[in-house]
């Protein structure tokens, strides 16, 4: 399979990412910062997650440092919009976005999944592609107990020690979520294996996403 390089060392990238909860970013997109920062991409980020008050709020901004350790500028943005209800929050969260568009425009975007069985995920990505009209989105996949995972166009190889690093910072620093019989280490290295079987990645592992609109260029 021909790849497409994102970026290529020494480059500097601009990227957003947006995360509806405190670890949806880590889980989704996390290993594909890790290998960014590990390959020497320059990369600037700009880290939003929309729903993170108390201890979710430590947790998200300790973990978001940990995952952009190395990276050319990091930026965390936290919102306290109310859990499980985003749908009825609409206005106010484009309101926000609008407003993080308003102060970047990034070369790529990570965000949730058009047909997320969690409400508060497809909002974010429909407000996302409302937003942010001229831009690559790469929407990412959130396991979960609803069995909502797609087929998907888009693939980042990962390697063996940086799928050990994405798992072992997520099992550090979400400790509210460890009692989720689906957070752990089984989950996100199956996932991962399973896409890099799918991309044939030389190290066996990998995060997919979707690319709903792509422009080609030569040279």
């Amino acid at each position: 399979m021909r790849q497409l390089p994102l970026a290529r060392r020494g480059e500097r990238l601009s990227v957003l990412c947006l995360g509806a909860h405190s670890d949806d970013i880590e889980i989704g997109a996390g290993g594909t910062i890790l290998r960014l920062i590990e390959d020497g991409v320059l990369l600037d980020v700009h880290w939003c997650v929309l729903s993170a008050s108390g201890a979710r709020a430590s947790e998200a901004n300790a973990s978001a440092l940990a995952f952009l350790e190395g990276a050319a500028s990091r930026r965390v943005e936290l919102a306290n919009f109310e859990d499980s209800y985003f749908p009825d929050q609409s206005r106010t969260i484009k309101q926000w976005l609008n407003n993080v568009r308003d102060r970047i425009s990034p070369d790529v975007i990570f965000t949730h999944a058009r047909d997320d069985a969690h409400q508060d995920h497809r909002e974010v990505n429909r407000l996302t592609t409302n937003v942010f009209r001229d831009h690559l989105v790469l929407e990412y996949e959130i396991p979960k107990w609803d069995g909502d995972l797609a087929q998907h166009n888009t693939y980042m190889p990962l390697t063996a020690r940086i799928m050990d690093r994405k798992t072992q910072l997520l099992l550090e620093h979400f400790g509210t979520q460890r009692s989720k019989d689906w957070f752990d280490e089984l989950t996100f290295t199956g996932l991962a294996r399973l896409r890099g079987m799918e991309c044939r990645a030389e190290e066996r592992f990998a995060e997919a996403f979707t690319n709903r609109k792509l422009s080609l260029s030569i040279g």
